[in-house]
């Protein structure tokens, strides 16, 4: 079974404040127009795939003016992206849901109103967005709290995750792509990507080694009563356990989870994804079965720097240089006159687009 491959690491420190409304306008603006030319020449999958891989993300936050390197490249470009391609979806072929904060919690909603405006079943989608947002977590916890869940799709039911969480500890930020495509098994390597500053030892519980430890939790849930785990949890509280281990059991505490062995024990999962999925199992009852099982960390790679992009535009803070208004304005234009006139059949711009391109490489 061919797995998707995790594509890299970026730095996403958090930092605070947003971009000023003069240029949040030109940011829609650029990723409507990059989102036309994409799908022109792509199809609506091939903006799906691009958004999916974490380079070309980040490249993109650069070339529309926002910080190379923070953390709020990842709301600030869902949210150009979606207010930019705002009543252009059915033209498009693809349609943004979610957000960041109360508004990512709206995504199954939006699926829904954007299903039933295409006659498409969003059952599926619906349950790609809750598994996503499920996975990363609790079957993955190294300290990020989730806080931005963008869903896109298109009418086919292709579709791709870009989710945010933050530790405000280590003042940074982890990011997570999916791509729907890509995805044969959820709880089983279903990442495009993951993103993060310092990624460390963690839990992941969707990693090729979990395998044995995901039947094992499934097993413990659906097998062992609640007065079994509770016990077992207790002695591990008494326990010191080894300092590799990034999740213990310090902040478990037996008695609260009771109630939801009983859930789980009286529903017996069939499997992990089963468990996951289950309303009010959440990351503390994924840690507490799995500490009794056994405790199984992955590590992500690097990737490529993608800050040059920056060197379009400029960036919000002044890095590299404050945002030129005038180019950034002349490359809405240049980009949004050759789309249209590659739609009607004058493809001389696109094709100098093209070769500037293969120029660069």
């Amino acid at each position: 079974m061919t797995q998707p491959a995790r594509t890299g690491v970026a730095n996403l420190p958090l930092h605070g404040g947003k971009a000023p409304r003069w240029l949040f306008d030109r940011m829609t603006k650029l990723a409507r127009e990059i989102s036309v030319a994409i799908v022109t020449e792509f199809g609506a999958e091939g903006m799906l795939r691009r958004l999916s891989d974490p380079f070309w993300f980040q490249a993109l936050g650069c070339i529309i003016g926002f910080d190379w390197h923070s953390s709020g490249v990842t709301t600030t470009v869902c949210g150009a992206l979606k207010e930019g391609t705002r009543g252009l979806e059915h033209e498009l072929g693809f349609y943004v849901a979610g957000g960041k904060g109360k508004t990512s919690r709206q995504t199954p909603s939006q699926i829904v109103q954007h299903c039933d405006s295409i006659s498409t079943n969003p059952l599926p989608l619906v349950y790609a967005s809750k598994m996503s947002a499920k996975v990363d977590s609790c079957a993955v916890q190294d300290g990020y709290q989730l806080y931005h869940h963008t869903f896109v799709f298109t009418e086919k039911g292709s579709w791709t995750v870009i989710q945010q969480g933050m530790n405000e500890g280590s003042r940074y930020a982890r990011r997570y792509h999916w791509l729907g495509d890509s995805v044969q098994d959820f709880v089983r390597e279903p990442h495009s990507a993951i993103c993060s500053q310092q990624f460390g030892t963690a839990l992941n519980m969707v990693a090729d080694d979990s395998e044995r430890a995901r039947g094992v939790v499934a097993e413990l849930a659906s097998d062992y009563g609640p007065e079994t785990l509770v016990t077992e949890l207790n002695k591990l509280k008494t326990l010191d356990l080894p300092a590799r281990h990034a999740i213990t059991a310090r902040d478990l505490h037996p008695e609260r989870l009771e109630k939801i062995f009983l859930r789980t024990y009286e529903r017996k999962p069939e499997s992990f994804e089963n468990l996951l999925g289950m309303e009010g199992v959440g990351p503390k009852t994924i840690r507490a079965l799995t500490l009794i099982s056994e405790l199984v960390y992955g590590v992500a790679p690097s990737f490529d720097d993608p800050a040059r992009y920056s060197f379009a535009h400029g960036g919000k803070d002044g890095i590299p240089y404050p945002v030129n208004r005038k180019t950034y304005d002349t490359s809405i234009d240049v980009l949004a006159r050759a789309v249209r006139k590659a739609k009607l059949g004058h493809r001389e711009e696109m094709e100098a687009l093209r070769r500037l391109h293969r120029l660069a490489l």
